[in-house]
């Protein structure tokens, strides 16, 4: 299966468990990997015959910054079933990074992988 990919989209919203990050915004940053066939695409070089990554990304900031979730865990799930569910993706990979501060700066980082 070939992939597509849509990497290094920052998307700023409000996450996390504190009440200080309930009170500002927060640079998420994803990075997607997803299976598609683009044999008929790049026979035709037309746009309806891809997966349209535009239409992803604009999805994906949308969800995003009209979200308010508490874990990150919650947010990939819920978006990688609207992204599943909207687009005919047979698969993802979706990786979510968010900057923390534990020990200095550091990225929490989960990866899921989600099919129909």
């Amino acid at each position: 299966m070939d992939k597509i990919f849509l990497n290094d989209l920052h998307i700023d919203t409000i996450i996390g468990i504190y009440d200080w990050e309930r009170e500002t915004l927060q640079t998420l940053s994803f990075d997607l990997e997803m299976d598609w066939d683009i044999r008929k695409a790049a026979k035709s070089d037309d746009i309806t015959d891809t997966l349209d990554y535009g239409s992803v990304a604009n999805t994906i900031v949308e969800f995003v910054e009209a979200s308010h979730y508490q874990l990150i865990e919650t947010l990939a799930e819920d978006l990688a079933s609207l992204l599943l569910n909207k687009f005919p993706i047979p698969k993802l990979k979706l990786t979510l990074s968010k900057p923390v501060a534990l020990h200095g700066q550091n990225i929490a980082r989960i990866v899921i992988e989600r099919q129909k």
